[in-house]
């Protein structure tokens, strides 16, 4: 369940980290264009803040309900895997006893019995295949359910403050806590998802 919530986080950090380039490297252009850039000297008109995205996953509600309901499908589809794998185990230790004793009346009756299982073997494999891209199915679209409400907050959120970036505190070294918003960004986009839950 770690693993699964180091993953989250690693996946987001770095979506967002190509969000943030794709989405302020056009606006840059842009102000290029219009004359209305700040030259790097002046900084005066430059706003930076930052969010602890980690931070924010770990604590979102929204996050935590994806991340149960993630969890109960993995439960559930490794207990059906395991099941299914458990009673092909025992069926095939059956048919190897009954081998090694003679117990089929002909050849040809051993054989068919021997592709059946191997059948059944190929089924339980693809099955597993099917769950695991379920899953990773899943979580991607939690991960992009999560991207896109953080970046359709933070754009909300910026419309009134005016930051010139709005950084992912995972790439940022050495940081002033006074650019520091993410406690304001969570509480923010918590109590939207409560009133609307």
């Amino acid at each position: 369940m770690k693993n699964t919530s180091l993953i989250v986080n690693l996946v987001l950090a770095v979506a967002l980290i190509g969000i943030y380039v794709i989405h302020f490297s056009g606006k840059t252009s842009n102000e290029g264009v219009t004359g209305n850039s700040t030259s790097p000297s002046s900084g005066s008109d430059l706003k930076i803040a930052y969010v602890k995205v980690d931070s924010l996953i770990l604590n979102y509600d929204l996050a935590q309900k994806l991340h149960e309901e993630f969890t109960k499908n993995q439960e559930a589809y490794t207990k059906e895997y395991a099941e299914k794998r458990s009673s092909f185990e025992k069926r095939a230790a059956e048919f190897q006893e009954k081998v090694q004793r003679g117990g089929f009346l002909t050849q040809d009756r051993a054989v068919q019995e021997r592709d059946r299982l191997m059948s059944e073997e190929q089924e339980i494999l693809t099955l597993d295949q099917e769950l695991s891209a379920k899953l990773q199915e899943m979580q991607a679209a939690n991960n992009q359910q999560l991207i896109d409400s953080l970046m359709s907050y933070l754009e909300k959120f910026n419309a009134d403050k005016k930051y010139s970036y709005i950084f992912n505190a995972g790439e940022i070294l050495i940081g002033d806590e006074a650019h520091n918003i993410t406690k304001e960004v969570l509480t923010a986009m918590n109590a939207i998802y409560n009133e609307k839950n």
